[in-house]
């Protein structure tokens, strides 16, 4: 059988604490695409003053939401460097089936293959990683109690400073974030899976576990 040159686009979905950015950089390295963080990409064009930076930053100033065109022209813009021509990988982009579709007809132009892996993890699971986060008051260090717990309890290891959690790694919180990405998400992956590109991955098992089944949902799926 012939080798499929198409490009190959890889959106990783998943709630927060599923680890998608470790998994997306793990794929990247193995695949030699290269690995595109939405989060990463605003701050680019937000830092070198883009015109697409500036029209975002007159929505933020005002505390409006950036409208749908300027992070797709963000995107259109990041998938037409040479580095991309191969294909990508896709984390925190699209959020919306809007953005979903302008992905799509992106993608059609340049006859892609597309796989979805969803990285599914329980709930009490991402409370537990998310909610372990411990940071030291004097320079910012992040210990975690069950990954990177520190030598002494409530103390920094670099700099003996006491270590706390801050708000938005608090339980409450945590569960909050969770609630509003599967209220956000839920429709987009109702729109993957009627698409036949979504592959479902337990994202609760060891870390090198995860990676060989996405790199095998990867290989064994594209559309």
């Amino acid at each position: 059988m012939a080798q499929d040159s198409r490009p190959l686009f890889i959106i990783l979905l998943g709630p927060p604490g599923a680890g998608k950015g470790t998994q997306a950089r793990r794929l990247a390295e193995r695949l030699g695409l290269p690995h595109i963080s939405s989060g990463d990409l605003f701050r680019e064009h937000l830092k070198n003053q883009t015109p697409l930076g500036q029209l975002a930053q007159q929505y933020m100033s005002k505390g409006e939401l950036v409208p749908d065109e300027v992070t797709i022209g963000m995107i259109k813009d990041r998938l037409a460097r040479p580095d991309a021509q191969r294909g990508a990988i896709l984390d925190g982009f699209p959020r919306t089936p809007a953005q979903a579709q302008a992905l799509d007809a992106l993608l059609a132009e340049r006859c892609a293959r597309v796989v979805v892996p969803y990285i599914r993890v329980p709930e009490e699971e991402l409370i537990a990683r998310l909610s372990g986060r411990l940071t030291c008051r004097a320079h910012g260090h992040v210990f975690h109690v069950r990954y990177n717990p520190p030598k002494q309890p409530g103390v920094c290891d670099y700099d003996g400073s006491e270590l706390y959690q801050r708000d938005d790694d608090k339980p409450e919180t945590v569960r909050r974030r969770i609630q509003v990405y599967h209220e956000q998400t839920a429709p987009l992956i109702d729109y993957y899976r009627q698409r036949c590109v979504l592959v479902e991955v337990n994202g609760d098992a060891p870390l090198d576990e995860v990676t060989q089944a996405l790199l095998e949902a990867v290989q064994g799926r594209g559309a």
